[in-house]
């Protein structure tokens, strides 16, 4: 894989500064909201220059217990081939759980949770990954991820755990280290260990975001400058192996032109200017095939999804002390099921109320909860961004008192479509004007369906029938304020 250099994290929000910034060699745009068939002007320009696009998947959960969507994968390898790409990107995380693993109700985080490092986990995951890099027309790589919740029991620390996913599957890392730093505040993990124990000449490139803290938790929110101790994990980073990309993350609350930009140049500073780690100092490790470990460069060797790196034989305290499996064994039905449970236990708590699974910090358990409700209440605000209109000021309220409780199960759209159902069969909004509106709303997007003699379907067609008599008796002359009065039941 050859050099990316410098990029940025392409959004629409920022599309047409992205495309007037200096320097920008590469941008990554999250997959999910790319259409092959209808890919932005702005990315088609940006191609045309020269400036390549990389695939960034959110949705896949490849450390989830089940084998990874077939339609998901699909998805993910249309993307890389309408953009040309030369990988995709996804994470070490999984985004959901339940169903006939567990013989329980099908559960969405809409977010990316941490996957336990156990022996169990690891190969499961490795599994997925080795599933996806079949399924992919182009090398894959993996990201860590930000936590703000640790595993009980857990077997590896971050390091140990992405050595053996690397030696077993072949597959690329996308190392974030504002995550190694918000792992570094939430979980007391080490940043400069991760770094000795992982095999970094194995990174197709790097990310960097800003975030916050509050009451001792950080917040990875790509909302914020980016903070020296990320800028400081990053030169610690290049003075091991110069990275063959670097990326810049900004997802919301988008300064000015000028900030981006000067916050790139920091990132180009902190790697050029990255002292090297002395040969006695570094950790030893070989270069994984198609990766030089002085400088990321590629040459031509077989490609890492077919092939393992070589690595050598690592210190004792770096590496883990039990034999990698390299031969590829899939786990065991009863391995996933394992892992299923575990995770269907935790997603529930966080996002069903059930009760918090021994041995987890039910503050941090809590904490996760709320930012979970927080993020879905703003998501839903921006895929249907006519139910804050409609509900108005009382809108973050009602959907988190309606998150608390009820988890997603099909998506962001479709728990917009619920909050709205949950809503009417409410009475809400209050005010009749605002209760057609998302009547109207609710009908238009809930797509034709035949009566099911749902009690909500009979009351919003009944209600739909009224509102239109009422505006057509407004309509007419010496009609004016009249009610039309009570519909015939559908």
């Amino acid at each position: 894989m050859a050099q990316l250099g410098t990029g940025i994290g392409w959004r629409p929000e920022i599309a047409d500064a992205v495309e007037r910034m200096p320097g920008i060699d590469w941008v990554e745009a999250v997959a999910e909201n790319v259409c092959p068939g209808h890919l932005p002007d702005s990315l088609l320009r940006l191609r045309e220059r020269g400036v390549t696009v990389v695939p960034h998947g959110v949705s896949l959960g490849l450390g989830g217990a089940e084998p990874p969507d077939e339609a998901r994968l699909r998805a993910l390898a249309e993307r890389a081939e309408a953009l040309g790409s030369p990988l995709v990107t996804e994470h070490i995380a999984f985004v959901r759980a339940g169903g006939a693993l567990t013989a329980s109700p099908h559960l969405e985080a809409g977010h990316l949770l941490p996957v336990p490092r156990t022996r169990d986990a690891l190969a499961v995951l490795c599994e997925n990954v080795r599933i996806a890099q079949d399924a992919l027309p182009v090398p894959l790589a993996v990201e860590n991820i930000a936590a703000l919740i640790s595993w009980p029991g857990e077997e590896l620390t971050e390091g140990q755990f992405l050595y053996e996913l690397v030696e077993r599957t072949g597959v690329r890392l996308l190392i974030d280290v504002a995550n190694l730093h918000t792992n570094h505040v939430n979980r007391g993990e080490d940043p400069a260990r991760a770094l000795d124990e992982l095999p970094v000449e194995a990174i197709a490139y790097v990310h960097v975001a800003g975030g916050f803290e509050r009451d001792g938790v950080w917040h990875d929110s790509h909302a914020h400058p980016v903070p020296r101790p990320v800028l400081d994990i990053l030169a610690d980073l290049a003075a091991r192996t110069r990275p063959p990309g670097v990326l810049l993350e900004r997802d919301e609350n988008f300064p000015e032109e000028g900030e981006l930009e000067r916050e790139l140049a920091a990132i180009r500073e902190t790697v050029e200017t990255a002292t090297p780690m002395s040969s006695a100092a570094a950790p030893v490790t070989a270069s994984a095939p198609g990766f030089s470990a002085d400088t990321g460069d590629t040459g031509d060797t077989p490609d890492t999804a077919d092939t393992a790196p070589a690595l050598a034989t690592a210190p004792a305290a770096a590496h883990p002390t039990t034999t990698p499996d390299p031969t590829g064994t899939p786990p065991t039905l009863a391995t996933r099921q394992r892992v299923a449970l575990a995770q269907a236990a935790l997603l529930s708590a966080l996002v069903a109320g059930t009760p918090a699974p021994e041995g987890f910090d039910g503050t941090r358990l809590r904490v996760q909860s709320r930012a979970l409700g927080a993020k879905r209440a703003d998501v839903v605000a921006k895929v249907a961004p006519e139910l804050p209109w409609i509900v108005g000021d009382a809108y973050r309220a009602e959907f988190l008192d309606y998150a608390r409780t009820r988890p997603m199960t099909g998506g962001y759209r479709q728990d917009a479509l619920d909050f709205a159902e949950h809503l009417l069969l409410a009475g809400r909004p209050e005010d009749a004007e605002g209760r057609g509106e998302l009547t109207a709303w609710w009908l238009e997007r809930s797509g034709p369906k035949p009566l099911d003699g749902r009690p909500l379907t009979r009351w919003l067609r009944t209600r739909a029938a009224r509102l239109a008599l009422r505006r057509a008796r407004r309509r007419t002359p010496g009609h004016e304020g009249v009610d039309a009065g009570p519909a015939p039941a559908t």
